[in-house]
């Protein structure tokens, strides 16, 4: 199940002529499956305590497992996507809707992990099972980055954007406002998800400033 780490300074190879989503999507979907047998396999051969079929625990783990199974292969194709719109559009035009799908995915998944990790031995396991799987954080960088640099060696972008700097930035915010949204609920305490995606796109300061 490892996979070869990808720098995402490295990119030019990523072209939309290379991009398969049916097969990226069922390949994402593979993975959390390997995902969530690797944990069950982990777990029964625990010596002690393992987590028992039906318990709300137990119940938590395998809704989050089903939802990542779900949504992570429609959050990764919106990703991949992206390098179909190089040269089209505005830059920010075309970000506003993947900094907005970016925080319906991390709202999704983290109300559901929030009650599933709750025991030390679960998180490890999970942790152990990203570690050998192209499921994690870089997976959602690279093609992010990869649409950036395109952008950019179009002229479309400042040269003095870095590509996986504001790849990072544009999920960390994204992840952001989730975790917030998550824990003290969408009310009139915290912006809405619309205005939020604005703002992430505005402040990254992507595109060339008009004479």
């Amino acid at each position: 199940m490892a996979t070869p780490y990808i720098d995402p300074y490295q990119i030019d190879h990523y072209q939309p002529t290379d991009l398969d989503p049916h097969r990226n999507t069922q390949e994402a979907r593979r993975r959390v499956l390997e995902l969530a047998a690797f944990m069950k396999r982990e777990e029964a051969g625990e010596a002690t305590h393992p987590r028992s079929r039906g318990t709300a625990s137990g119940h938590a783990i395998d809704l989050f497992l089903a939802l990542l199974q779900d949504r992570l292969p429609v959050w990764r194709r919106v990703l991949d996507d992206l390098m179909y719109l190089v040269g089209k559009g505005r830059v920010s035009e075309n970000l506003l809707p993947i900094a907005r799908a970016g925080i319906d995915y991390y709202c999704e998944v983290q109300a559901a992990a929030l009650p599933a990790f709750t025991s030390p031995s679960v998180t490890v396991r999970f942790r152990e099972a990203m570690r050998d799987s192209d499921i994690g954080p870089m997976s959602e960088i690279v093609p992010l980055t990869a649409y950036l640099a395109a952008e950019q060696r179009a002229g479309r972008l400042s040269p003095d954007v870095v590509p996986v700097a504001s790849a990072r930035l544009l999920l960390a915010g994204c992840f952001s406002h989730a975790y917030y949204e998550t824990l003290l609920g969408a009310d009139d305490f915290l912006p809405s998800r619309d205005d939020v995606a604005e703002e992430i796109v505005r402040e990254l300061r992507l595109e060339l400033r008009q004479a």
